[in-house]
């Protein structure tokens, strides 16, 4: 008899068909409570000032108003900073960036509490304001203590060096851009207790916080999360905000209150991605093989620390991508702005690091005259002592040169750039350009506790399965991966088996859903508890039917004792009967990782993800308008899980990392307001956006060499940085307006105001060379 097969399957997502039949409930679409209230905020007109007069009078006054709420009137501590306590939930005495929450109110409708929160009059002293990651330098604001990752002495040496270069390249953030806002509904119990539904990738945190504000214990406080439309890293702890301020509110008026956000509102009071600007040197020898390298790194923070610092520093561990470095120095700084507080975003970093080395090996190749992806290839990690990165973990399982040899020879790199070279010399406007780039991602959460998970399992005397884990599902396919998973093991189908939401009365300290290990350790405690049950199951069994335990096997939606079969819901009736527990908790905490801060070096990975994209580019010299033509993925996720699952992750990561490098632009004004705040001002790609030819594989011969779960790779963050073939794809384009000139200078993202101002400086730059040489 064949073993069920429900790992490896294309499954679709569990709410697919809620999804596209609209019948997949959201916070928004819960039922409200009676009296149910809602909730809007008044937020500051000023970037860094004091609050020198706050009357609210007209607020309490306005109709349908029933409560008014400052940061004074928290039961407990009005603060929500997940590290440290320097966030309030409603800003007191100053306000530190353009749109922060000053005060809130609870109304009888959504429309009356919007209306009710433009009515204060609120009086402010201005205060100087950093608005820009240089403003910041140039006044010396740290947000958060510099930190260096260092191996060799790589400043002597890069004057032995035969070649050296130094340059300084700008990268922007990134707004999540969510489907489903910001939004939190707060019931109030009896006994102190709060019920929240949050849009949270954190449970956990939103019970501490909201405890935290309220002045209460952890338990008295329950969150719960079926489902996000989208996180992406912004309902890490954006949602914290929202939480506490739903649940005071409900608190103070003994009311349940809603409190969600719109578009506006949304993405002037969250955190972003840190934009970071990058200065580098390099020494590196004929071939383009990096002998020295320093980065100075700096990360444009915000008003207060949120996750930072974590970022910061992954931002430093995906430094050399793909490269090994003998000698290297990594410095980063972690800066206060008076902009709002930046945060986690997919990727948490890493991109950030991986395109500053991509733009220096691209430099070094145009300096050369070489092509990049030989100099990239020059550059691999390889064989001790060549397997060190900058913070002294080993590289063991390097599989890109096999993964980047398939994807050159699938995509044609090297027919296609000698055609597009030729086709460039025919076209006087438009230019082509190509680019082949890697991808190496660590997986785990740098911060080491973070990395354990919990997962509950129920058994009913039917045969079904009840599941529950401290993952949040936020359309990535986590919660049918892990059902998966749990049907694999007790050799039952999925149809079996409820997906149930996080909860933090069923599974308590949870980690949030975040550092692509959602399935890696939900998935490993689900299994755990799964095992848990069915050996004792199998115990049970071996004693009534005086079968041997090695004898009796989970196979085919069966139990095979012997020459007995019999079914699960028979086996759960018997134990049942005979008092055996039929409930299992799991626990997993990933082996292996350690990481020394103060000496900077460790193994804070368990192991890397991996992947390649070759993109070809097409920009209109005179607009500075472009676009991707074609783009092939490789992506390597291990055995998977759920193929369907993991190949829409490599879809949408690329997606949304091309809407980073490309099109989507924050802009403040000098008054430190966000201006593009909206879809009228902000871009995200849409359909139009996508490659006309787009070709997208995993990696057939991808395996996790550590013990995984069915040795799959993480999937949800990895494939973003596959984006940076676009990026260096269009500079390549870009370097055709003047062949042989020099390389463009180009900072990301690549609108077409920044292609059209690159493609000038290029050409103005090889004039003025030109006169020069014509002088001598």
């Amino acid at each position: 008899m064949t073993r069920l097969q429900a790992v490896a399957a294309p499954l679709p997502h569990d709410s697919a068909e809620l999804h596209v039949t609209g019948r997949a409930r959201y916070v928004d679409d819960l039922p409200e409570p009676h009296d149910c209230l809602h909730a809007a905020v008044g937020q500051s007109t000023r970037a860094h000032a004091r609050i020198v007069r706050m009357d609210l009078s007209r607020v309490a006054a306005a109709p349908g108003v029933v409560a008014v709420l400052t940061g004074a009137d928290f039961p407990g501590l009005n603060q929500i900073g997940p590290v440290l306590l320097d966030e309030p939930a409603l800003a007191q005495h100053s306000v530190d960036y353009h749109g922060q929450a000053v005060f809130a109110v609870a109304a009888t409708t959504y429309e009356l509490a919007r209306r009710a929160v433009t009515l204060a009059e609120i009086v402010y002293e201005d205060l100087p304001a950093a608005i820009h990651l240089e403003d910041a330098l140039a006044a010396n604001l740290d947000l958060l203590p510099p930190y260096e990752m260092r191996r060799g002495d790589p400043e002597p040496a890069l004057v032995r060096c035969a070649h050296q270069l130094e340059g300084s390249f700008r990268l922007g953030g990134q707004d999540h851009f969510y489907l489903e806002g910001q939004i939190a509904l707060a019931i109030p119990g009896e006994d102190g207790g709060m019920d929240v539904h949050a849009s949270t990738q954190h449970p956990t945190e939103v019970q501490h916080v909201v405890a935290r504000c309220l002045g209460e214990i952890d338990a008295k406080v329950r969150v719960e999360c079926r489902r996000m439309g989208g996180g992406f890293g912004g309902k890490e702890t954006q949602a914290n905000q929202i939480a506490a301020i739903a649940a005071v509110l409900a608190r103070k008026t003994g009311r349940a209150v809603k409190f969600r956000l719109d578009r506006d509102v949304d993405m002037t009071l969250t955190g972003k991605r840190h934009d970071f600007r990058i200065d580098y040197r390099v020494g590196f020898d004929d071939e383009g093989r990096i002998e020295a390298i320093t980065f100075d790194q700096a990360a444009r923070g915000g008003c207060s620390a949120d996750l930072t610092g974590a970022i910061a520093d992954r931002a430093m561990f995906h430094a050399d991508n793909a490269y090994f470095f003998p000698r290297v120095r990594i410095r980063s700084r972690r800066l206060k702005t008076h902009t709002v507080s930046n945060t986690a975003f997919r990727g948490f970093g890493g991109p950030q690091g991986m395109l500053g080395i991509e733009e220096v090996v691209d430099e070094i190749a145009r300096h050369l005259g070489r092509d990049p992806l030989d100099v990239r290839r020059a550059n691999f990690y390889g064989a001790a002592p060549r397997n060190l990165t900058p913070y002294h973990m080993e590289v063991e399982d390097f599989v890109l040169p096999e993964l980047m040899d398939e994807l050159e020879q699938s995509s044609g790199y090297r027919q296609r750039r000698a055609a597009i070279e030729a086709w460039n010399e025919t076209s006087p406007i438009l230019k082509r350009g190509i680019a082949l780039t890697p991808v190496k991602f660590g997986i785990s959460f740098t911060t080491s506790h973070l990395n354990q998970a919990g997962a509950l399992i129920q058994l009913y005397t039917d045969g079904s399965v009840l599941l529950n884990h401290g993952g949040t599902e936020m359309g990535q396919g986590l919660y049918v991966k892990v059902q998966q998973i749990v049907a694999e093991e007790l050799q039952i189908p999925t149809s079996l088996i409820r997906i149930t939401a996080a909860d933090t009365s069923k599974v308590p300290n949870t980690s949030p859903t975040a550092a692509s290990s959602g399935t890696d350790m939900n998935g490993m405690a689900a299994q755990a508890a799964a095992r848990t049950l069915k050996e004792r199951l199998i115990a049970f069994a071996a004693e009534k039917h005086g079968v041997p335990p090695h004898l009796i096997v989970f196979q085919d939606g069966a139990i095979l004792l012997g020459e007995r079969r019999m079914s699960l819901r028979e086996l759960a009736k018997e134990a049942w009967m005979a008092r055996v527990q039929l409930s299992a908790t799991g626990y997993y905490a990933t082996p292996k990782i350690h990481y020394d801060r103060d000496q900077a070096r460790g193994r804070p990975f368990y192991y890397f993800a991996y992947g390649a994209a070759c993109c070809e580019a097409v920009i209109d010299t005179l607009t500075g308008e472009n676009r991707i033509l074609r783009a092939d993925l490789l992506h390597d996720v291990g055995r998977s899980v759920n193929p369907a699952i993991d190949r829409g992750q490599v879809e949408g990561g690329f997606v949304q990392g091309l809407g980073w490098l490309t099109t989507e632009e924050l802009w403040w004004t000098k008054e430190g307001a966000l201006a593009s705040h909206a879809p009228s001002t902000y871009k995200i790609p849409c359909a139009s956006d996508l490659p006309r030819d787009f070709r997208v594989s995993i990696w057939e011969r991808g395996r996790n060499q550590e013990r995984s779960v069915h040795r799959s790779k993480a999937v949800g963050e990895p494939p973003l940085m596959l984006a940076i073939a676009a990026f260096q794809a269009i500079k390549d384009a870009i370097a055709q307006a003047a062949p042989g000139k020099g390389s463009p200078r180009l900072d990301a993202p690549a609108t077409p105001e920044r292609v059209l101002f690159s493609v000038k400086e290029l050409r103005g730059r090889a004039a003025a060379l030109d006169l020069a040489r014509a002088a001598e």
